[in-house]
């Protein structure tokens, strides 16, 4: 129960931006403005802060890399399981698989920064920049025969990569940041988890394509319940600790990125599933993110 009110405020934002969407009769300019305002300018700003201010251990970095990434890897199958059993159309598929092993960056960081401040967000920030480039690049591979998007010209661009390499590289240089320059980039984080909760909750749909729910579905077990199973197993496995594991294990059991959407209707899939499978993931985060907390807590 003290987790879940820990977790509270950030579930809270992400259904004040579900009213503010639905009664506030804000257009989709103004929700596209401010998710670009969050991903381009504020979510860098909170990576950076949180990244200056913590000691880096890049050795324990390897294990912790690779657990995220093997649990994302295990998404992966798991997503392609279905296509054993259920016959979609190529481009279908492709837009629903994305959606077993990609992650919410906004929740990822909100959360981590939550339950254990600057520390969390550094190492929630090490796995987000890392994983961001493998989730863009698998994805639009599977979808790539069907569209086209530039792959490197995606990944390169991406502020959160950017974000977490200059706060690693401004770490490891030894800069520590003036006393005005760090109330400056304090201002903008503070900003960003409250801005990227809710626009988080904005984008929600619940109106899938009839004859992808019981792929929809097992793709959110999947997502919610598999993955930080697999992180739970692997990161014991390689010796994981404390914060480390703890943070790894909140990472896998995020729900589905708001990106896929984009992705899906850019390249000419089934967006409207995939948003299906996004609300779907973020609301069902709400029972399963505070269980895998208290157990990791607890």
């Amino acid at each position: 129960m003290t987790t879940a009110l820990l977790l509270f405020p950030d579930f809270a934002l992400i259904l004040l931006g579900v009213a503010i969407r639905r009664w506030m009769g804000l257009g989709d300019h103004f929700w596209s403005g401010v998710e670009k305002l969050v991903y381009f300018i504020l979510f860098p700003a909170l990576l950076i802060n949180a990244i200056v201010k913590t000691r880096l251990d890049l050795v324990a970095a390897v294990p912790l890399l690779a657990t995220a990434f093997a649990a994302m890897f295990g998404g992966m199958l798991l997503g392609l399981l279905p296509r054993l059993f259920v016959k979609l159309p190529p481009l279908v598929f492709a837009s629903l698989f994305q959606c077993s092993y990609r992650f919410n960056s906004y929740i990822a960081l909100a959360v981590a920064g939550m339950l254990f401040g600057a520390p969390g967000i550094a190492t929630m920030g090490l796995i987000v920049g890392a994983a961001v480039p493998l989730a863009n690049f698998t994805s639009v591979w599977m979808l790539a025969r069907h569209g086209e998007v530039g792959l490197w010209r995606e990944v390169a661009r991406n502020p959160l990569i950017w974000g977490t390499l200059t706060g690693f590289l401004l770490n490891l240089a030894g800069f520590v940041p003036p006393q005005a320059m760090q109330a400056f980039l304090g201002r903008l984080a503070d900003a960003s988890i409250a801005l990227g909760l809710i626009a988080v909750g904005a984008a929600l749909r619940l109106d899938g394509t009839p004859g992808v729910r019981g792929i929809s579905l097992w793709l959110v077990l999947v997502k919610l319940v598999a993955l930080p199973i697999i992180a739970i197993v692997v990161g014991q496995w390689l010796g994981l600790q404390d914060l480390n594991y703890q943070v790894v294990v909140l990472f896998a059991a995020m729900p589905t990125a708001s990106s896929a959407y984009i992705l899906a209707m850019r390249m000419g899939g089934d967006g409207r599933s995939v948003a299906w499978l996004i609300s779907a993931t973020t609301l069902g985060s709400m029972l399963t993110l505070p269980f895998w907390a208290a157990w990791l807590l607890g």
